[in-house]
């Protein structure tokens, strides 16, 4: 479960409440489809028809304070934290769907848009995710805003320099580890 602030459209108001990370579309049979669709490309988001309404209809911010990629050294793969460098929060493009189960269970998912990634990122990973400047969160939520190529100006990596990125313990390749002290950075090596 993952926070995100979202417009309620029956009252105009925003609020925020957790959502099941892994987009379940409306029209899916079954919950497992969003084990597979837990980022969207920006790109193609507005077009592929697991998103195309959600794209239009349910845009959200992901809340979050950092993220993160692994970076593939030998057989090895190195986790990086990932945030801003003046330590604020992050707002993450994202995109949710209301689906009514098999049992009437509803459930309120989402997904990250990701993008080309920035400098910084570039050698971790060939994405990132959308990360949403303050001045884009009004446009990005507002319901009346239904202009594909105006809404995808706002999905583009943030600027590499606003960010920081280290290296972290693998302790958090598991769920079973679940501590703020999984994004400190590791202690520098002995010489």
């Amino acid at each position: 479960m993952i926070p995100a602030a979202f417009q309620n459209r029956a009252t105009g108001a925003r609020e925020a409440r957790l959502f099941r990370w892994g987009l379940v579309p409306s029209w899916a049979r079954d919950l497992a489809i969003g084990n597979r669709l837990i980022n969207a490309q920006a790109e193609t988001a507005a077009t592929k028809p697991a998103f195309r309404a959600a794209f239009r209809k349910r845009r959200c911010l992901i809340l979050a304070d950092g993220f993160y990629e692994w970076k593939k050294e030998g057989r090895y793969k190195q986790p990086f934290h990932i945030r801003l460098r003046d330590g604020h929060p992050l707002a993450l493009a994202g995109l949710w769907e209301h689906w009514e189960g098999p049992e009437d269970t509803p459930i309120d998912s989402c997904t990250i848009l990701t993008a080309t990634p920035n400098m910084l990122l570039r050698p971790l990973h060939h994405r990132m995710a959308v990360i949403l400047p303050a001045s884009a969160y009004d446009r990005w939520l507002d319901l009346d805003v239904h202009e594909v190529e105006r809404l995808q100006l706002l999905l583009r990596p943030y600027p590499a320099e606003a960010m920081t990125a280290y290296p972290v313990s693998t302790r958090v390749n598991s769920p079973a580890h679940d501590s703020s002290a999984l994004g400190e950075p590791l202690p520098p090596a002995s010489p």
